[in-house]
């Protein structure tokens, strides 16, 4: 049986990985649907990007300690 802390960092980067999959995506259909820099989807997109890339640094960096 695995320990449970390495379940919760499995699972903090699956879904880490899946909020930069869902901001990019978020990103590509603003842009491609003609929405600027300004727009909902642009924002919350680069926002979902970098709490998800942040959760992901965060957890390999404690990784490594």
């Amino acid at each position: 049986m695995p320990d449970p802390r390495d379940v919760h960092r499995a699972s903090s980067l699956v879904l880490s990985a899946a909020m930069v999959v869902i901001g990019v995506v978020m990103l590509a259909v603003t842009l491609s649907n003609g929405g600027g820099p300004l727009a909902t989807g642009t924002l919350l997109g680069v926002l979902f990007v970098v709490a998800g890339g942040g959760r992901l640094w965060l957890t390999r960096r404690d990784d490594d300690a």
